[in-house]
């Protein structure tokens, strides 16, 4: 087993998917999603000029914030990352290789799984985090059950049709963390949308979990 990155303590275990964000419109999303709350970005490969707007966002966020890439297929693309300045990984998929690098680097780790197996394979490669994808599939009672199996310190995701409508049934399952994309950005949407779906979702959050979150 590959040495584990542990998940950071949040005040919010939220991650913003950028996916299509062009490079020209990423420091002023990045801002209004910081000053929202959020303190985890994830900006995917198949973005147009991906680790130009890692950079950016990683000059844009204040010291602390996760910011990093997205469908992360091969080590080469780690090293880019890294060189981008890019703390977070995270995967569609479980490449051991791929996720020992980037914890190497010293990066928190997210691969993606859906499976008993997959999620066992990510843990065993010393993954920081599972994303269960696509969530809206398993639900919140399908990845508690396949939770039941996993080792009690990786941090488990719900990312793929969640919305902030859905956290009282995850945190009622014990999930408090959450990859969004078209709920919070789409292709197109300006800065000003993005804050305000910002700050709703920020508020659904702390209305679920203030309390429930572990110091």
């Amino acid at each position: 087993m590959s040495e584990r990155m542990s998940w950071p303590k949040l005040e919010r275990h939220l991650v913003a998917i950028l996916r299509g964000i062009r490079p020209e419109e990423c420091a002023e999303i990045t801002a209004a999603l910081v000053d929202a709350g959020f303190e985890a970005i994830e900006i995917p490969l198949n973005s147009p000029e991906p680790f130009r707007s890692i950079e950016i966002a990683c000059r844009t966020a204040p010291e602390g914030c996760l910011i990093g890439a997205g469908t992360v297929l091969a080590v080469a693309d780690v090293e880019s990352l890294a060189s981008a300045g890019g703390t977070l990984m995270v995967s569609p998929n479980v490449d051991e290789a791929v996720i020992g690098r980037a914890a190497a680097l010293g990066m928190v780790t997210m691969p993606g799984v859906f499976t008993p197996t997959e999620a066992l394979a990510a843990a065993r490669a010393g993954a920081s985090a599972l994303k269960f994808f696509p969530a809206s599939v398993l639900g919140p009672g399908g990845i508690a059950a396949i939770r039941a199996v996993l080792p009690a310190d990786v941090e488990i995701a719900a990312v793929g049709g969640v919305s902030e409508r859905a956290f009282a049934d995850y945190a009622a399952v014990k999930i408090r963390c959450f990859g969004l994309g078209s709920s919070l950005y789409k292709p197109g949407s300006s800065a000003a949308e993005v804050a305000e779906k910002a700050r709703r979702t920020i508020r659904a959050y702390d209305e679920v979990f203030r309390g429930r979150l572990e110091a």
